[in-house]
């Protein structure tokens, strides 16, 4: 007799086994999935490999490896291991780039990432600034020149909008570290919506043969006869496409990798028809050098030689599944690849037209893009949850003074904002340094948000360089982008440098802001100035010749001042001249700067001298004096502990008195300041005590330092300066 159950037992064994069978006839190619994906290497699940005919050649309109509907489910690397990056970037828009493609990485990444960037001076410039202050845990960056670079690939003709630095991703395994197996490569125009640790895991999928991973080509490109005499490199079937490259850096070196895409794409040049080219191209790799000729004829891109090493040997690819490189280029074929906007991992804008291309989910796509762009990168900052690492030296420092701050000090605001370390995106926008002038002059201010409406004004006013240095979020950074490419005037001007410094913190770091600027001036000399102050029209002119008179540039240490005037109307006609100054002055519709609510301020510069002053005069430092003036750009810089309002021209004017600067009244030079709305510090100053109770503290202790640094020398500043109250400017 059969145990009590058994039958039952034995039905449902044999009703599973019926919905098996159905399952198989009904669904054996998911069934076969599943096998596969338990499977050996070398293919994905499903058909997201296309089957490879003996002919190379794959149909035009397969399947394959163009669809999303079967992701593999490979287990994630460990969640400790290194993921390596690398990328190439030039150029001022390019970095912006890169920072929007790094911030959807970290935003995913559960992973330490490192970075390894090829890169032109500027690029390096802006990124090495940046990556420094971003001080991301679990992020290393290495740079890598692509000048050194260029040379292995110049002699490619190449009109790609890319230009040569599109062609250095050929290079890579050459240039990157011997030890390092493997990288994904990526175009610094994508954006990830998944953690990169999954395409990481892709490179599971590798047969023993296999050494690059790719997504096909979304495009007709690679098939021909898009218009008359349109002959591409030759690629298999629809091509791949290298926005997104898994590259075993191993296996390629040991195939023999440079001698490999040289010899392909010497073959491929000279089967065009331009026999000029195909002879420059000879005598160039011959060692004739030259530049190749005919490039107007033709654009060849990494991606071309890629293919054509692709076309003759196919067993060198994976084909990726197309969900980690969706290509938005004009007469994209990517929505043909997918099912769901929302399960696509990888973005890319492969158009000149970026975020203007036309696609369906376009909308999804760009606000996804907008998303990182106007992501707040402090919010990034964050440790790696279970993965510990060592901060960088900074950090380091950093934790430990914020660890000392107490929770009871009445001041611990002003302490929190001496010691934040702002993400600085130095040349934010396209900039050309002025040619090397020995007398020149670089304008020196900084701003917040609601002060860009003095921008147009200022260039209009000062035609020399200007390093200013702007204080916005991440939203606003982008809003302002769009104020300069819109202003004539602003996007007429190249030098002029912006310097973003991304806001962190309740109280406006203006001393850390006019460090940034000046240490971005490439001049020899500095007139540090305000964003409200419009300097005589030919104050440009004047200071440059007047340091060349003074001949500062022989080793005199001296700041010439330039007296300030303010007005308290919104419109009034600005003067061309001194004359006309000061019969606006006489006419009381101009007045000395601040006369009236800080005068002590301004006065040493003796305006009723400088009325009649037919060359320059020297004054004498007094208590609280804070002119503007013009310095030699390595000057001491400004003491960083005084944010918000007041004291901080102040304790600069100190610190170059005590270096032995002679202050130097010019007599012909004036600045204006306009009427605005007082800034929320301005505020904060006039109603909170403890706000101007903070504001002394901090001057007691600027005191102190200056004592242990000068010595005696100081003691005239430690009387001096010892006011009942504390000052306004």
């Amino acid at each position: 007799m059969l145990p009590r159950g058994r039958p039952r037992a034995l039905g449902a064994a044999a009703l599973l086994l019926v919905l098996i069978l159905i399952g198989f006839f009904l669904f054996g190619g998911d069934l076969e999935c599943e096998r596969r994906e338990q499977g050996g290497p070398g293919s994905f699940p499903c058909s997201l490999t296309p089957r490879v005919p003996p002919d190379g050649d794959l149909p035009a309109d397969h399947g394959g490896c163009n669809r999303s509907d079967c992701v593999p489910l490979r287990p994630l690397p460990p969640k400790c291991e290194l993921l390596h990056v690398a990328m190439v970037c030039a150029g001022h828009n390019t970095s912006r780039d890169v920072i929007t493609l790094v911030k959807s990485m970290l935003f995913f990444r559960k992973n330490p990432l490192h970075l390894h960037l090829v890169t032109d001076a500027v690029a390096r410039n802006i990124l090495e600034t940046l990556f420094h202050t971003w001080m991301v845990p679990a992020v290393r960056v290495s740079f890598y020149d692509a000048e050194e670079l260029k040379p292995q690939v110049s002699w490619i003709p190449n009109k790609h909008y890319s230009g040569l630095y599109g062609l250095m991703k050929l290079v890579l395994p050459g240039a990157l570290p011997p030890a390092l197996a493997r990288v994904i490569v990526l175009d610094t125009d994508v954006t990830f919506a998944s953690d990169i640790a999954e395409l990481w895991a892709l490179f599971a999928y590798f047969s023993d043969e296999q050494v690059i991973g790719l997504v096909e080509n979304q495009s007709d490109w690679y098939l021909g006869n898009l218009w008359r005499n349109h002959r591409p490199w030759p690629a298999l079937g629809r091509g791949f496409n290298t926005g997104v490259i898994l590259l075993r850096l191993d296996r390629l070196r040991q195939a023999g990798w440079e001698q490999m895409w040289k010899l392909t794409a010497t073959q491929e040049l000279l089967t065009l028809p331009a026999t000029s080219l195909a002879d420059q191209v000879w005598r160039s790799l011959l060692g004739g050098g030259g530049q190749a000729q005919g490039q107007g004829e033709m654009a060849v891109s990494a991606q071309d030689i890629f293919n054509a090493i692709i076309k003759r040997h196919p067993g060198l690819v994976l084909p990726l599944p197309c969900i980690w490189n969706v290509q938005l280029s004009d007469h994209t074929l990517a929505e043909r690849c997918y099912s769901e906007a929302a399960d696509l991992k990888v973005i890319h804008w492969n158009s000149p037209k970026k975020l203007r291309v036309k696609n369906k989910h376009v909308e999804f796509f760009r606000n996804l893009h907008l998303t990182f762009l106007e992501y707040n990168g402090n919010l990034l900052r964050r440790e790696l949850f279970g993965c510990p690492s060592p901060p960088p030296p900074e950090a380091e420092q950093l934790q430990r003074a914020l660890a000392h701050l107490s929770e009871e000090d009445t001041c611990l605001e002003f302490r929190q904002q001496q010691l934040t370390v702002h993400r600085v995106h130095i040349t934010f926008l396209p900039h050309e340094p002025p040619p090397p002038r020995p007398h020149d002059v670089t304008l020196v201010a900084q701003l917040s948000m609601d002060r860009l409406q003095m921008l147009e004004a200022l260039c209009r006013h000062w035609p020399g360089p200007m390093s200013l240095a702007l204080y916005l979020t991440d939203a606003e950074a982008q809003q302002f982008l769009h104020f300069v490419e819109a202003s004539a005037v602003l996007s007429a001007r190249q030098d002029v440098a912006y310097h973003v410094v991304y806001r962190e913190g309740s109280l406006y770091p203006i001393n850390q802001l006019r460090n940034v600027a000046m240490a971005q001036a490439l001049t020899p000399y500095v007139f540090l100035s305000d964003i409200d102050l419009l300097p005589s029209y030919s104050l440009y002119d004047y200071l440059r010749a007047s340091i060349e008179q003074l001949e500062l540039g022989s080793g005199r240490k001296a700041a010439l001042v330039v007296p300030a005037f303010e007005t308290l109307h919104y419109h009034f006609s600005f003067p061309n001249s001194k004359a006309e100054l000061l019969a606006l002055l006489d006419a009381g519709s101009l007045y000395t700067f601040r006369s009236h609510e800080w005068p002590q301020g301004y006065a040493p510069t003796d305006y009723a001298r400088w009325r009649e002053a037919q060359a320059p005069y020297r004054v004498q430092w007094a208590a609280d004096y804070e002119p503007y003036v013009v310095v030699p750009r390595d000057c001491p810089r400004y003491d960083p502990r005084f944010v918000g309002f007041g004291w901080n021209k102040v304790a600069h004017i100190v610190e170059l008195d005590a270096q032995e600067y002679e202050l130097l009244v010019l007599p012909e030079a004036f600045t204006i300041h306009l009427p605005h709305t007082p800034s929320p510090d301005i505020s904060r100053f006039r109603s909170r005590p403890t706000y101007r109770d903070c504001l002394q503290i901090l001057k007691d202790e600027f005191h102190q330092d200056l004592s242990r640094h000068y010595g005696a020398a100081a003691l005239k500043y430690l009387t001096a300066l010892q006011q009942p109250e504390a000052p306004q400017g």
